[in-house]
């Protein structure tokens, strides 16, 4: 048999063009099934978009560079540091209950920054200017079984030193700290001076103020017995989290 160029032999000699043609690209599909059988037995194949230096572009990272996000197979993760776990849910959870001798409340609100200035009344002036106060959190503690709701706020600050500081200008000036009312309550009308019972305290490096009122933000000059154990409850259970920090 005399071959010439690339006429076909054997089986497809007769075959028409076309035919040549379809018989052609099922071979070629064919033997890209078999690099992806290939590919696929030695781990799960991933279609990404290319990276620079990808030896088959599509097929994900090829390169001999890691990523710069990935961590080292078997190491842990880094700890998250104590400004990136400062937050309300963490100390506070939704979920907990919340209990002190007799009182028992559930969180109703919950909030948090890293800026002081921001869980003031007057966001205009700064109360803890200059006494390294480094975030904040609040959360709204309701009574179980009386209309009694707690508004507790958490400064933090660089050190206990800087925090026995700043404890003076928070107990002068805790009306100025906004109160964290549970969410769908609103404050109270202007001009209205809610019954309150007000304690700050100093735990570690933290301060912590807490305020208790009635739900219906009834007016007075002073706080009756009922607020008051609120306050002294809700206190000492704002400070566990921080007792040993």
């Amino acid at each position: 048999m005399t071959i010439q160029g690339d006429a076909p032999v054997g089986a497809d000699a007769d075959l028409p063009v076309a035919r040549h043609r379809a018989v052609g690209e099922r071979r070629r599909l064919a033997f890209l099934w078999s690099v992806v059988g290939v590919l696929a037995a030695g781990g799960v194949w991933v279609v990404s978009t290319p990276h620079p230096g990808d030896v088959l572009p599509g097929l994900g990272p090829t390169s001999t560079q890691p990523a710069a996000a990935a961590a080292p197979a078997g190491q842990a993760a880094q700890p998250l540091t104590e400004a990136q776990s400062f937050n309300a849910e963490r100390y506070f959870p939704g979920q907990r209950a919340y209990e002190s001798d007799l009182y028992k409340a559930r969180r109703t609100a919950a909030r948090d920054g890293a800026d002081c200035k921001a869980v003031q009344n007057d966001k205009t002036r700064n109360v803890l200017e200059k006494l390294d106060c480094q975030g904040w959190l609040g959360i709204a503690l309701t009574r179980n079984d009386q209309p009694v709701i707690t508004s507790i706020t958490v400064l933090r600050f660089t050190d206990p030193a800087a925090a026995a500081r700043a404890v003076q200008a928070v107990r002068e000036h805790a009306a100025d700290f906004e109160f964290t009312f549970p969410d769908g309550l609103v404050a109270p009308a202007a001009g209205v001076k809610p019954m309150a019972a007000v304690r700050v305290d100093l735990v570690g490096h933290y301060l912590t103020l807490t305020v208790s009122r009635y739900a219906d933000q009834r007016a007075g000059d002073r706080p009756d017995e009922t607020l008051s154990a609120s306050t002294r409850s809700a206190a000492a259970v704002a400070g566990q989290p921080f007792m040993w920090m």
